[in-house]
């Protein structure tokens, strides 16, 4: 705990998905991309527990059957209300803070997760994410805020796309919430670059990521895929027409 506060992750997972249905559960060098994204947060300093944050639907009894096989926390709840799912998903891991992950990130850095816990501790910040600003590549988003922050926005908000985009109240109201934006800076600036799980190009894409990276060091960075895209450029071809979900200038979410 950090701050006598209790840190969980929260991953938005499930089976339906529009443009690549089963896409958390299909494989990646061998285990399912949720896994993958559990294996990867569970490295980190700071966080207390990790919650799969799934739906009612049959269709997800599959997360819950991988989320008890790994012994890793899982909620059902709404599937078009991500916001109160995610708001629930936390309580019922009596969180202070959430840290908000999708299902759609396989290639999550946890170092990123712990920076930017710091982040948010270090000020009197009611949000702190690397995605307010699009500068990163897509696919290594990560957001941090507390639940009483969220309880809040539950109460105030019934606009669809706040319910499905969770945190988009909060950082969509700077002159309510005391923001922090973390900006990339060097060769991580790169926001036209996806590493995200969308369609199923993207599959191809992170695939051979992992093919390449994860028998080298399972605890492959952010850096060491940008590297790659960098040193292969055949990679960032894979996926480079793939138009992204633009909720505003500069900020996307998956």
């Amino acid at each position: 705990m950090m701050n006598n506060k209790k840190i969980v992750a929260t991953i938005e997972a499930r089976m339906t998905s529009t443009r690549l249905p089963g896409k958390v559960l299909m494989s990646l060098y061998g285990q399912p991309c949720l896994y993958r994204i559990i294996e990867r947060l569970r490295r980190s300093k700071y966080l207390d527990d990790i919650i799969v944050a799934t739906t009612i639907n049959q269709t997800d009894d599959a997360i819950v059957d991988l989320c008890k096989k790994i012994d890793c926390h899982y909620y059902r709840g709404s599937e078009e209300d991500v916001l109160l799912r995610v708001l629930e998903a936390a309580k019922s891991q009596n969180a202070d803070i959430i840290v908000e992950i999708t299902g759609d990130c396989p290639c999550i850095d946890w170092r990123h997760v712990d920076y930017l816990i710091e982040e948010f501790f270090s000020g009197e910040y009611d949000y702190a994410a690397n995605i307010i600003e699009r500068s990163f590549p897509i696919g290594f988003d990560t957001q941090v805020f507390s639940v009483s922050v969220l309880e809040e926005v539950e109460k105030i908000t019934q606009n669809p796309q706040d319910r499905e985009h969770v945190s988009l109240y909060i950082y969509t109201h700077p002159e309510k919430y005391h923001l922090k934006n973390w900006r990339a800076e060097g060769k991580m600036f790169w926001p036209e670059l996806a590493v995200t799980l969308d369609t199923k190009e993207d599959y191809e894409s992170i695939s051979k990521i992992y093919e390449k990276l994860y028998p080298v060091n399972p605890d492959f960075s952010a850096e060491d895929v940008i590297d790659l895209m960098k040193r292969e450029p055949k990679l960032q071809e894979i996926n480079k027409h793939i138009i992204r979900k633009n909720l505003r200038k500069n900020l996307y979410e998956e």
